[in-house]
């Protein structure tokens, strides 16, 4: 199930000239019979409008489809934010990017986790490091989804940090480097390589 789907010029509308995040709340209604809380809400609107600063590049072609919010078939697991189009040998493609917040994050000894502030009164906890969970997402799509196994679709994820303000040698940490490798990391001074990366 996809929460909202439209063309990257259709996105960019939705994002610059009304309020992304109602737009989006009213597509969940829609899709769920269910409303969502303050905190998604106010992370649709903070990450949303970062991924429209994104978009904005005018070398992705605007007929790009973006998807926000697809629920992983029979899991709870929804990816923020999917692009899809067509390479430069005209094969489709489609690209993973988890959206964090999170400004500062702590080594976990675990493989593939790490310590963050993951909104709610929790305050930090432990949990997937953004690129495992983007790559994990990639995964489970390959298996599962039978549209990406019939029409040959290539997944490539990636995470987006675009509050994180530098790499830091915690979110980049070298016990990470396989998760990275599979799935591209970009924090907030990485906007640029982020766009390079979708064309």
């Amino acid at each position: 199930m996809i929460i909202y789907q439209a063309t990257k010029r259709e996105f960019l509308h939705h994002a610059l000239r009304d309020d992304i995040e109602d737009v989006v709340s009213r597509h969940y209604v829609h899709a769920t019979g269910h409303r969502v809380g303050p905190s998604e809400i106010r992370s649709w609107t903070s990450s949303l409008l970062h991924m429209a600063k994104v978009m904005g590049d005018e070398e992705i072609p605007d007929t790009a489809g973006v998807a926000i919010e697809y629920q992983v078939p029979q899991t709870a697991k929804r990816i923020d934010f999917l692009i899809t189009g067509l390479d430069a040998e005209r094969q489709p493609k489609v690209i993973i990017v988890e959206l964090k917040q999170w400004s500062e994050a702590r080594v976990s000894d675990k493989d593939g986790i790490i310590w963050a502030r993951r909104g709610g009164r929790a305050g930090e906890t432990e949990g997937p490091h953004p690129s495992y969970q983007a790559w994990s997402y990639a995964a489970l799509l390959a298996d599962f989804n039978a549209t990406v196994q019939d029409e040959a679709l290539a997944l490539q994820p990636c995470a987006y940090l675009h509050n994180y303000p530098y790499r830091d040698g915690v979110i980049d940490h070298s016990s990470y480097a396989a998760h990275i490798g599979r799935a591209p990391l970009f924090v907030r001074s990485e906007k640029s390589r982020l766009q390079a990366f979708i064309r």
